[in-house]
């Protein structure tokens, strides 16, 4: 798996996990991304830090940095675009039915026609989220609001 932080014409930066450089180039070259936040398809690579070998005591001490995250505020639209995702989300649970911490092996027999097919929402690990990714399985984590983590 890959990751690359991608940005809009619009100047939206968000992430985007790929299965190599090649499956994001065939993405691209077809126009299938898309702005998660304005739905813009004019979408490129956003410049990005590579990975460089740390020392074991720069590791230690990264790991008790706390993961930053894009953050916006004062934008007009943004109690609006906050309402469409508190929607969005409430009709996506609303259809589906929960499976709490199974939900990684209930959308891999889903996708393996082994159970019945049908909207599910739940939660997965980082490794099991890798592994429905390395299999082709088609999910989406579902948009938290910043009040439900206040």
């Amino acid at each position: 798996m890959i990751q690359y932080a991608l940005v809009c014409e619009n100047e939206h930066g968000f992430e985007g996990w790929f299965r190599s450089a090649a499956a994001y180039e065939e993405q691209a070259r077809q126009g299938t991304l898309e702005c998660p936040i304005c739905g813009s398809a004019d979408i490129h690579k956003a410049l990005m830090a590579p990975a460089v070998a740390a020392s074991k005591e720069a590791e230690l001490r990264s790991e008790e940095k706390t993961e930053r995250v894009a953050l916006s505020s004062g934008h007009p639209e943004q109690a609006k675009i906050r309402e469409e995702i508190r929607k969005l989300r409430q009709k996506l649970t609303s259809e589906a039915e929960y499976v709490g911490d199974r939900f990684a092996d209930e959308a891999r027999k889903i996708h393996l026609q082994e159970a019945e097919a049908r909207g599910i929402y739940g939660e997965a690990t980082n490794e099991e989220v890798s592994s429905l990714l390395e299999d082709g399985i088609e999910f989406m984590p579902l948009p938290n609001l910043p009040e439900e983590h206040n």
